[in-house]
């Protein structure tokens, strides 16, 4: 794994998309990811949606032993009102713990939780039966696929939600 820009906060406004959300178990999630993000951009091809970004994966509830609650798709321009299979949906304004890498995720991931913990910074997250439940945390793909197939050479933005309350919370 090769982290291009070290971690750091960003803060975002609102992020309009469409996307599809499943629950699926860890076991598989990647593969489920290709066959939705490719289901979404068909999908989009049908519409008149301005698209900006090649998609990306939000985790919304996580079990790593069990099912993972995930949403698959791309940022649009603006704000729509699709629901259905393909549905609108934001990634909520505030603070985001930023990392962007190429490779494999799972150091990635582990790089920014250390830094989030070692910063003393809060996630914007709760425990839930199923798993932890993050406001928004999403990995971003910023290489166009069409152009670039081999995963492991994508260029992917991990962006992890903070707390708008000074209370620390467990990172995950």
């Amino acid at each position: 794994m090769e982290i291009i820009e070290d971690p750091t906060i960003k803060r975002r406004p609102e992020i309009p998309y469409v996307g599809i959300r499943v629950v699926t178990p860890f076991r598989g999630m990647l593969g489920v990811r290709d066959e939705l993000l490719s289901e979404v951009r068909a999908w989009t091809d049908q519409t008149e949606l301005d698209i900006v970004d090649f998609g990306f994966l939000r985790l919304r509830v996580i079990d790593m032993r069990g099912d993972m609650d995930i949403e698959v798709g791309v940022v649009t321009r603006q704000r729509s009102d699709y629901s259905g299979r393909v549905s609108s949906g934001v990634f909520p304004a505030g603070r985001y713990a930023t990392l962007t890498y190429r490779g494999v995720g799972t150091g990635a991931n582990r790089a920014l939780n250390e830094w989030v913990r070692e910063s003393g910074v809060a996630l914007d997250r709760w425990d839930v039966p199923t798993g932890d439940h993050f406001a928004c945390r999403y990995e971003a793909y910023l290489t166009d696929p069409r152009v670039e197939r081999r995963k492991k050479q994508w260029r992917i933005e991990l962006a992890f939600k903070l707390s708008d309350h000074a209370s620390s919370t467990r990172v995950s």
